[in-house]
């Protein structure tokens, strides 16, 4: 259902956390024609996509040029009930494996997502005659909690887009990840950025994974997203460019009781 390599043409939804952000170089490091999609849902974290439009800035740096736009879905942050949309429902705290953390879950956020950039990728395909893949950064580190990550949503939501349109052999889904976790797209990236000759903590520092950032962008690390990047970069052993709220000590100390 997967497919093992990316087409030489590939949409990619792009967040601006460090998974997509891997995923990035990853597609870069192939040669890949990169088309890129950011959704604008209404998230209080929006900082990941002004961090990502840094990265983009950065890329064009060393004549890198990726097609690129955002989506406004902000409306969404009303209609949906979530923890990451509603300014009055504070994030939860803890690991991905608490059960509070499916207060961030954002309802069927991901079939949405991928719904576009289906049809996206579709558009492509037909206009060149050229097969196009979909490439998403989601990683088995996110199947506890969010649904909408996990093999079996991927496949029956691309078998249902394959139903419902023509030329549906044009597109595949591109999910290197997804037996993976954090420290498999980190250290996938490392090789990746050395490959095109990019700065791996000024890709990183680029980047915003906590759902609760500060006035200043600190990370609060305190979050299940920031607490699995966090256990990611200790297991490379490279500290976390991304300024958190606590010092790096603290929170390798942290992460060890």
């Amino acid at each position: 259902m997967f497919a093992d390599k990316p087409a030489g043409k590939t949409v990619i939804s792009l967040s601006g956390g460090m998974d997509s952000t891997g995923l990035l170089m990853h597609l870069l490091a192939q040669n890949c024609e990169v088309f890129g999609i950011s959704f604008n849902y209404g998230q209080k974290h929006i900082l990941e996509l002004e961090r990502l439009k840094a990265n983009i800035v950065y890329l064009k740096t060393h004549n890198i040029d990726i097609n690129y736009d955002v989506i406004d879905l902000s409306i969404l942050g009303k209609l949906y009930s979530s923890a990451l949309t509603d300014p009055d429902w504070e994030i939860p705290e803890g690991h991905y494996e608490q059960d509070n953390m499916k207060q961030t879950v954002v309802p069927n956020r991901n079939a949405i997502f991928a719904s576009i950039a289906y049809g996206y990728a579709l558009s492509i395909a037909t206009e060149t005659n050229e097969q196009v893949s979909i490439a998403l950064g989601v990683h088995s580190g996110d199947h506890a909690i969010y649904p909408d990550c996990r093999p079996e949503f991927y496949e029956a939501i691309h078998k249902a887009f394959a139903i419902g349109n023509w030329d549906s052999d044009k597109v595949d889904l591109y999910l290197p990840y997804i037996n993976g976790d954090k420290h498999t797209i980190l250290k996938d990236a490392e090789a990746s950025i050395d490959k095109v000759g990019l700065d791996f903590d000024t890709i990183f520092k680029n980047t915003n994974t906590s759902y609760e950032p500060d006035e200043l962008g600190r990370a609060s690390g305190k979050t299940g997203a920031d607490i699995e990047r966090i256990e990611a970069f200790i297991k490379l052993g490279r500290k976390d460019p991304v300024e958190y709220q606590a010092s790096w000590e603290e929170l390798i100390k942290n992460n060890e009781a």
